[in-house]
């Protein structure tokens, strides 16, 4: 039998941007492992559709679904189980998120900003409502919290609370020592800026909105960086490894 196929699987965007990015990850991914058979498919918004790939998989080939995503949430626990389940011999690995290696990224992001330890975050995440997800974002923020100072509040651009403008008007609330300051704010003297650390791939809708919810400022998203290729391999592995 020849080697597992890896269908690399992203959410699917229509900024020309994002795809790019997501195309250069799978790109990387294949470079890292030369021989890899990296196929291409999406959950929404693109082509082709995760379902047809799976479908269109040679016969007697083993297969794994890498998510390209950051979290378990809807997309992994449905729309990628279902077509797993759906075609003997293919496996489901892992979402990218949560990792020390992503919160590393993130910490590099708030830096190549400029953002002090004076600042407040609030991590942006698309958001999902499998509460999984949330548990997922709240690891990562953890793991961000272990390298940074900062006060960081993890907050959603869909499906769940709090949103990233509420978080974003909590944070400017403490900032200015209102009512939302203090305990809450494990009284810290804030008086720095609203800063969103976007827990996104890549560019596309919820990233734009991130510049409508009134933060003094926008991290970029996580691509284009290697160790996100290098993360989809290891999860790659670890499925065939327990599908052996």
């Amino acid at each position: 039998m020849n080697n597992p196929i890896m269908i690399a699987c992203a959410h699917g965007t229509s900024s020309i941007q994002g795809a790019a990015e997501v195309n250069a990850l799978r790109a990387a991914i294949a470079a890292l492992r030369p021989g890899l058979d990296v196929r291409e498919a999406y959950v929404d918004v693109q082509q082709p559709d995760l379902v047809d790939v799976v479908a269109g998989l040679p016969a007697g080939e083993s297969a794994a679904v890498v998510p390209l995503l950051l979290s378990v949430g809807y997309h992994v626990k449905v729309d990628i189980a279902r077509a797993v389940k759906s075609r003997a011999g293919t496996l489901a690995a892992a979402p990218l998120g949560p990792d020390p290696r992503l919160a590393a990224l993130l910490d590099q992001r708030l830096l190549e900003a400029g953002v002090t330890d004076r600042d407040s975050i609030v991590l942006a995440a698309a958001g999902s409502s499998n509460p999984n997800a949330a548990v997922s974002v709240e690891e990562l923020a953890d793991q961000l919290r272990a390298l940074r100072g900062n006060r960081i509040v993890a907050a959603y651009g869909a499906s769940a609370k709090p949103s990233v403008p509420d978080a974003v008007a909590m944070l400017r609330e403490e900032a200015e020592g209102g009512a939302g300051a203090g305990e809450s704010a494990g009284a810290v003297d804030l008086g720095g800026r609203v800063v969103i650390a976007s827990y996104l791939l890549a560019p596309g809708f919820f990233h734009d909105q991130l510049a409508k919810a009134g933060a003094d400022l926008v991290t970029e998203p996580l691509l284009p960086s290697g160790v996100l290729a290098e993360i989809a391999l290891e999860r790659f592995d670890a499925a065939v490894a327990r599908g052996q």
